[in-house]
């Protein structure tokens, strides 16, 4: 049956072992968790040399997994099997590799606890093994977050460390590293190892930590560019072409996408109040000082024009358009494009 990666954990944590885990889908942060918890805390250590057993799926077949879990523990109450790259098993999706597979599954070795790590797609849930696998195992199915939810993710994962994290640092962690939530938590451990008792994650921490410089990163170019602090914003333009591997472009354009689709949205909305702005940024409430002088220095129109010119650069960088202009070369004409906007009204064409 199907499972939540909080609720399998859980049960792992109480001992609570399943004869086998089928874990498949996009999000392989989850998948690695539980073989890792399993793999861990499943057996004791001096149990671990003859009933442990570590496979990856393009080195064997559905018939080699099988006769390992079909193997009784030795000077043991149980014994782990965990496939991983279960995807690449050559045969499982043949018909006799199913077929066997099936069999176990519906009448499984107790005494094994059977771990698919099946990433990156999923089994047809309409065909005879994804039934068999939904009423015989423990199914888990990941989905890559949205990039709305990422905030809230790492709030809950510093969270179950014990500690806290600020607004701020959350949005620098969230953009700057987007929805990857294997390097997420690799990068909030890092931190955890560097914080003081009861120190609070803040953005500090994180441009300290995470590689972000502190006066030469996105943010800062986006704050530039709303005070309109042209020599500020070629700074880091610059710092950005002297450094190319920490800034890569495309990432970088998205984050002035996102913070320009919200401002066109701010100018669409009824109330433009310091409170109306702050309910519709939401947990980016802390931020609303500079969206409010945003609003002030970026009219609607030239919000328009702007969102433009960032998709042109998007299509530039990626060589669909624009020749052979280097990333800095395109950044640095959105940046002027920015910073000397054409004046138009709505009625312009």
């Amino acid at each position: 049956m199907s499972h939540t990666p909080e609720g399998i954990l859980e049960q792992l944590k109480k001992r609570q072992f399943a004869p086998v885990y089928f874990l498949q889908g996009e999000e392989s942060f989850y998948i690695d968790q539980i073989a890792d918890f399993i793999e861990k805390h499943a057996l004791q250590e001096h149990e671990k040399g003859f009933n442990q057993v570590v496979v990856y799926g393009k080195d064997v077949d559905v018939a080699t997994v099988l006769l390992q879990a079909k193997r009784f523990p030795m000077m043991s109450e149980r014994q782990v099997v965990i496939v991983k790259e279960a995807q690449s098993i050559v045969d499982l999706e043949r018909e006799e590799g199913i077929r066997q597979l099936e069999a176990y599954l519906q009448n499984p070795l107790p005494s094994t606890i059977l771990v698919f790590c099946h990433k990156h797609k999923t089994l047809d849930g309409r065909k005879s093994l994804g039934k068999v696998v939904q009423k015989h195992a423990v199914l888990l199915t990941t989905k890559k977050l949205y990039d709305n939810q990422v905030p809230a993710w790492i709030t809950g994962y510093v969270k179950t460390k014990g500690l806290q994290i600020s607004p701020k640092a959350v949005l620098l962690l969230s953009e700057f590293i987007g929805a990857d939530l294997s390097r997420q938590a690799n990068e909030i451990d890092k931190l955890l190892i560097n914080l003081q008792p009861g120190q609070i994650i803040d953005d500090r921490v994180v441009q300290e930590n995470v590689g972000i410089s502190k006066e030469y990163n996105v943010f800062e170019l986006q704050s530039a560019l709303i005070a309109q602090d042209a020599l500020k914003a070629n700074r880091i333009v610059q710092y950005f072409e002297a450094n190319p591997k920490n800034n890569p472009l495309i990432p970088n354009l998205s984050l002035l996408f996102t913070f320009f689709t919200k401002l066109l949205t701010l100018h669409q909305s009824a109330d433009k109040s310091e409170s109306g702005v702050r309910k519709s940024l939401g947990n980016r409430g802390f931020l609303v000082k500079e969206y409010m002088l945003a609003l002030r220095v970026f009219p609607l129109m030239c919000v328009v024009d702007i969102i433009h010119h960032i998709r042109v650069a998007d299509l530039q960088v990626k060589g669909i358009s624009g020749g052979d202009m280097s990333e800095s070369e395109i950044l640095k004409e959105l940046v002027f494009k920015i910073l000397h906007p054409v004046p138009r009204t709505l009625t312009s064409h």
